[in-house]
């Protein structure tokens, strides 16, 4: 069987696949993980905690292979460990039905299994991502452990028995084996699985060729290239950072070449692989997780992200052909010669099969698998035919590239343990909600301000999980009230409804059944949280409240992306730079500013029926957009070129 050829692939992806095949204990390792996910996630019948716990097992040793290359005493110590956290995650899955007869309460054996994968999901987590998210872990255990029963205010905590506190973090339904690390084990790996075979298949190459056909001839044309193939890649890949370095490699040194500076070249690259993240169908796994939280569909939030992103990108060849024409770049007719043939296939129909899909009601687990089919029986219709050498190279670099991914959700999901299991999230809800005042747009600032905080140290997927269960109610809250006036004040009110608002204020409806602006901004603003909660389903549509729901969360999903593009840490920001041998800081600065859009966007889902609005709606809110961003886009480009 033919495969295709290293030269016919991405260098970033060759070297990884030969790299990944020159080490095959890792090589057999990581397909095995692949197999065993996809036969759970399809003909499998596997309970659900038990596939969480072998998830995690199952990467935390991966990860102990992929982390040394060579046979040292600390490698062979990792290993070690690697080895004990797998054991005691199997005999926890082993144990669980013992525990519960024994009403909860852990003997000797469980503590110290128990500890092993705790201690093992910090320490693995640090190795991925840094010291932040581990130091958050070992604070939250010890809040609702320890030190929670001694602070004052509304953030005091009695606490948690030992017992309790081991029990709950294990196998509580927000827990290291709970629902965040369910999304993992399913729709994120399935879709990680889904775009490792399309870049193994050869259609990465494919994306930089289609954006040069695209958009090689416009003025500022290798910018627009880069914009175009990082929205490609974005629909295939669920890292940002992935995205800056597959892509970046080819589009840095083709806009250095056409005349853009080097700086300017990699915020390009930065910005573009950023808004990849938001480009639907996989939107990193942010969108998983969000369609675990709201229980809206996940082919609803796909639909109502589409154009959005596409705003995000558009805003982006606006700064591109401002800055070409600053510099005097001339179209370049012959930047790219590539003529749409059968190689493309391997990219157009495995993601028109996954959206026909998604569409027509097929879970994304289930688009996903057949997705992955679609790619090997396409690419049999092209010169690059996908063997079964090139197949088990794809599962082997699916799994090894959720190898972080995976530990991180299941991580974060200790955090959100103790946030759910001491009322945190309501608490800080409630007091974004008084500080805003009842301003929307207040409270959307408070977010934003948040989110950059936590962009410092913690990647775009844990970010948008802590920020989503903190401050999303709070914002739905905003945005709900901001419905809720409109209907007070333009519509007469069911019985139902005035009967509610009556039990506090008797004689507000004594002369009248439909409220001034200014009372009804004032009743809501004095009305109680639970009142309010139980009059917005009698005035409000279900479906509407379903698309507020959504819009809060979009908005807080958009401003977690900021991270990867905002000074001091900007992870893809930095990456670029290091591409493109220019200063990562500055190209911090720039990318920021090129990355507007991430700020003004999520206006729109605030203030417009960009979400909850029906098409023809959502369509001339996004003509709108488009005018309101180039026009942005122009007064930013020239303030900063001034300035």
């Amino acid at each position: 069987m033919s495969q295709p050829a290293w030269n016919q692939l991405p260098a970033s992806i060759a070297s990884e696949v030969k790299n990944l095949r020159g080490r095959q204990s890792v090589y057999i390792l990581a397909i095995v993980i692949a197999l065993f996910h996809l036969w759970a996630n399809s003909l499998g019948n596997i309970d659900s905690q038990n596939l969480n716990i072998l998830h995690f097992a199952g990467f935390i040793l991966l990860s102990a292979f992929l982390g040394h290359q060579r046979k040292t005493a600390s490698a062979y110590l990792s290993f070690a460990f690697a080895i004990l956290v797998t054991l005691s995650s199997i005999y926890l899955m082993l144990a669980v039905d013992s525990i519960y007869d024994r009403g909860l309460r852990l003997n000797w054996m469980d503590w110290i299994t128990g500890s092993f994968v705790i201690i093992g999901a910090i320490e693995f987590v640090r190795r991925a991502t840094g010291w932040l998210i581990p130091i958050m872990i070992i604070l939250a255990l010890s809040y609702i452990g320890w030190w929670g029963a001694h602070i004052p205010g509304v953030f005091r905590f009695a606490g948690l028995s030992p017992d309790t506190l081991l029990f709950r973090s294990l196998y509580g339904d927000d827990a290291l084996f709970g629902n965040i690390t369910q999304i993992s084990a399913s729709f994120v790996f399935v879709f990680m699985l889904f775009g490792a075979f399309l870049l193994r298949s050869g259609a990465g190459d494919v994306v930089i060729k289609l954006a040069g056909l695209l958009a090689g001839r416009m003025v500022g044309g290798s910018g627009i290239v880069a914009v175009i193939a990082s929205g490609i890649t974005g629909t295939i890949s669920g890292s940002a950072i992935a995205n800056t370095v597959s892509t970046g490699v080819i589009t840095i040194p083709m806009m250095k070449k056409a005349g853009f500076s080097p700086r300017f070249a990699a915020a390009v690259e930065a910005a573009s692989s950023t808004g990849g993240q938001l480009m639907p169908p996989i939107m990193g796994a942010g969108a998983f997780v969000m369609a675990s939280y709201t229980q809206i569909p996940y082919s609803t939030i796909v639909a109502a992200s589409i154009i959005p992103a596409l705003l995000y990108f558009l805003s982006l060849g606006f700064y591109i052909r401002l800055e070409a024409k600053k510099l005097g770049l001339k179209a370049m007719p012959n930047e790219s010669s590539y003529k749409l043939g059968l190689d493309s296939l391997t990219l157009i129909l495995p993601i028109s099969l996954l959206l026909i899909l998604l569409s027509v009601g097929f879970t994304p687990v289930y688009a996903g698998f057949f997705a992955i089919l679609s790619v090997i029986a396409s690419s049999w219709l092209t010169p690059n035919k996908m063997g079964l050498r090139a197949i088990m190279d794809a599962l082997a670099l699916g799994a090894k590239n959720m190898t972080t991914t995976a530990i991180l959700l299941c991580a974060v999901g200790l955090i959100v343990n103790v946030i759910v299991t001491a009322g945190i999230g309501n608490t800080f809800s409630l007091m974004i909600t008084e500080w805003a005042g009842g301003s929307l747009l207040l409270g959307m600032l408070l977010v934003a301000i948040a989110s950059l905080i936590l962009g410092m140290g913690l990647p775009v997927t844990a970010s948008y999980i802590v920020l989503a269960t903190l401050s999303a109610p709070a914002l739905f809250n905003l945005m709900a009230n901001n419905e809720l006036l409109e209907v007070l004040s333009t519509t007469a009110l069911t019985d139902d409804a005035k009967a509610i608002i009556s039990l506090s204020y008797p004689a507000i409806f004594e002369t009248q059944g439909i409220l001034r602006p200014e009372q009804a901004s004032q009743l809501i603003a004095a009305m109680p949280h639970e009142t309010l909660t139980l009059l917005r389903p009698l005035l409000i549509d279900e479906t509407m409240l379903s698309m507020v729901l959504l819009a809060s969360h979009l908005i807080i999903f958009w401003l977690s992306q900021d991270s990867n593009v905002t000074p001091p840490v900007c992870l893809c920001a930095y990456t670029a730079a290091g591409i493109a041998q220019t200063s990562p800081m500055a190209t911090g600065l720039t990318s920021w500013k090129i990355a507007k859009a991430l700020y003004i966007v999520p206006l729109l889902f605030a203030y417009s029926p960009l979400i909850s609005g029906n098409l023809s709606e959502r369509l001339l809110t996004g003509l709108a957009g488009v005018i309101a961003l180039y026009l942005f886009t122009k007064l930013i480009y020239a303030f900063s070129n001034n300035g």
